[in-house]
C-alpha cells in the first residue's frame, strides 16, 4: 500500500488550535481509498495541547522565520524543525504528504509572517515543519489540503505520488537498466508536462555511463519537478495527437476523422480530458501496442479516481 504522510487535522483528529479538526473529504473519502495515511500534528508532537494557544510565524530583525506562541512569546521553532527531523527515517517510507495550508508548521506557502509586536503581516511564510520536511525530502510530492479543491492541482498531486510511489518501489540498489525502464514508462506523461525537461533528462540517460546516488537523487527530482506543473491543453493534445499515429494503419478514415474530431474538442474545451483518453484505450484493446500498453500516461493512478473527468 501506498504510504501517504498527511496532517492529522485533514482525517479528523482533534488537534487544531482551537480543540477542532479539518477533515479533508477528498483525502478521506476519495483518496484514502488508495493509500494508508501516516498522520503527524507537529504542535501535538512537541507537547502542546489542544486546545492551545496561537502561533505565528514572525521574522526578526536577521530576516530569519521564527515560529512564536504569540500570548507568551516564546519561540518554538526549534523544537518544531527537531520533531521533522527526528521523523527522517518515517519520511523515506512515504510516497507523499498532504499538509494544513496557512499553519505556522504544516503550511507550504503563503502563510501569515507577522513582523514581531504587530499586527503587521504579508503572505509569504512557510511553515517550519514543512520546510524541514522539504529539506529532508526534496522529490517527494507534497500540497497542501485546500489546493486539492482545485481539480488541475488535484489531478496533479496524485499524478505525482503514485509515480513516485513506483519509483520508492524499484529494487535497490538502483541499476541502469531499472532507471531506463522507469524512464520509458513515464516518457509520455514527461512530455504533457514538461517537453524541455522530458528531452534533457532523454539527453542526460542517453549520455549516462556510469551511475552512482548523487546521479539517481538528482534524475528523480528532476522528474518530479517536470511534472510538478500541470499538464497543459495544449501539450495533452500534442501527446494525444502522438498517440492517435500509432493507428493510422488499423483505423477506417471515419474513425481516424472521429478520433481527431474528440482531440479538438477536448483541445477546445468542448470535453473533458476522458473522453480522447477513452477512445484510444479502447483502439489500444483492440490493436495492441506494446509501446504504449507500458505508458503510465494512460493510467498514472487508479481510474476509479476519475480525475480526468474534470480536466
Amino acid at each position: 500500500m501506498v504510504k501517504v504522510g498527511i496532517s492529522s487535522c485533514l482525517v479528523g483528529h482533534k488537534v487544531r488550535f482551537d480543540g477542532g479538526h479539518k477533515a479533508s473529504d477528498f483525502c478521506q473519502n476519495n483518496l484514502g481509498k488508495f493509500v494508508e495515511y501516516v498522520p503527524l500534528c507537529p504542535e501535538m508532537g512537541i507537547g502542546l495541547p489542544a486546545p492551545r494557544p496561537s502561533i505565528r510565524l514572525e521574522e526578526n530583525e536577521a530576516g530569519e522565520t521564527r515560529a512564536v506562541i504569540t500570548s507568551t512569546g516564546e519561540d518554538i521553532t526549534n523544537r518544531l524543525s527537531q520533531y521533522a527531523s527526528d521523523r527522517k527515517d518515517l519520511f523515506k517510507g512515504l510516497s507523499g504528504y498532504v499538509l494544513c495550508a496557512k499553519s505556522p508548521s504544516c503550511g507550504l506557502e503563503r502563510v501569515r509572517l507577522y513582523t514581531p509586536g504587530e499586527k503587521a503581516n504579508r503572505k509569504a511564510g512557510v511553515g517550519v515543519f514543512a520546510q524541514r520536511l522539504r529539506e529532508l525530502e526534496p522529490a517527494m510530492p507534497m500540497e497542501e489540503d485546500g489546493r486539492l479543491n482545485d481539480p488541475h492541482l488535484r489531478e496533479n498531486f496524485v499524478t505525482r505520488l503514485f509515480v513516485y510511489a513506483e519509483w520508492k518501489s524499484l529494487p535497490q540498489p538502483l541499476a541502469k537498466k531499472d532507471i531506463l525502464a522507469f524512464h520509458t514508462r513515464h516518457k509520455l506523461l514527461l512530455l504533457a508536462h514538461n517537453q524541455s525537461m522530458y528531452r534533457a533528462l532523454g539527453k542526460q540517460l542517453g549520455e549516462l555511463d556510469s551511475m552512482d546516488e548523487n546521479f539517481t537523487n538528482n534524475y528523480i527530482l528532476e522528474v518530479m519537478q517536470a511534472l510538478s506543473k500541470p499538464a497543459s491543453k495544449s501539450n495533452h493534445t500534442n501527446v494525444l495527437q502522438h498517440v492517435q499515429g500509432y493507428f493510422k494503419q488499423q483505423l477506417s478514415t471515419v474513425e481516424r476523422e472521429a478520433l481527431a474530431q474528440v482531440i479538438l474538442d477536448y483541445r477546445q474545451g468542448v470535453e473533458p480530458l476522458s473522453a480522447p483518453m477513452s477512445l484510444l484505450k479502447h483502439y489500444l484493446k483492440m490493436y495492441p501496442k506494446p509501446y504504449l500498453l507500458g505508458q503510465s500516461y494512460f493510467q498514472p493512478y487508479p481510474q476509479a479516481l476519475g480525475l480526468r473527468y474534470a480536466l
